[in-house]
């Protein structure tokens, strides 16, 4: 077993948000943790203890006012820990190459390649030719919808029609380094 730190960053600052709480309306999160440090800390700490894989995620979408705030707390933390951390928050083929040369060691997407409830492959494929499928996770967090669990993009907001099963996993497997699954037990 392998312990992976995260860094969530929310307008700007580190936090430790309740999990289905996110709106992006009004850029709301029910709280638990709001950190005085910024994210290079953590990220720093991480690094002195050896601790590699750890997730930084923007949870601002690009449209916020705090966007760019949030976006650079990540930077801060990605060039405190160059190939020690993973990226994720509003990711594409347009800007993971950003990500990557500030210094994660992978990006992580959700919401570009789960669109409209629906895997858009055109997405995936030209992110995969972009960064190579060795710097890519895939996000597949879910929730549980009847006895089902189905793929949530938006922050946990929305759900796909993509039921996570085995064959989703053997399929998906082909384009991606790892998978990152987190699941939503209630809101």
């Amino acid at each position: 077993m392998r312990f992976r730190p995260c860094i969530d960053i929310h307008n700007g600052k580190v936090k430790q948000i309740v999990g289905g709480s996110l709106k992006d309306q009004g850029d709301t999160a029910k709280e638990n943790f709001v950190s005085e440090q910024d994210a290079a800390f953590y990220a720093g700490f991480y690094k002195k203890d050896g601790l590699s894989g750890g997730h930084v995620i923007l949870l601002n979408p690009v449209s916020s006012p705090y966007y760019e705030a949030t976006k650079a707390q990540a930077m801060k933390a990605l060039r405190e820990y160059p190939g020690g951390l993973q990226l994720g928050g509003g990711v594409n083929e347009k800007n993971a190459p950003e990500f990557l040369e500030a210094g994660a060691s992978h990006v992580i997407v959700t919401s570009y390649v789960f669109r409209d409830g629906q895997i858009h492959y055109g997405n995936l494929e030209r992110l995969v030719a972009e960064i190579r499928r060795e710097r890519l996770v895939l996000d597949l967090s879910c929730r549980k919808k009847g006895e089902d669990y189905y793929i949530v993009t938006d922050r946990w907001q929305k759900f796909t029609e993509v039921k996570l099963n085995e064959r989703v996993l053997d399929e998906l497997s082909q384009y991606c380094d790892e998978f990152l699954i987190l699941s939503l037990i209630h809101i």
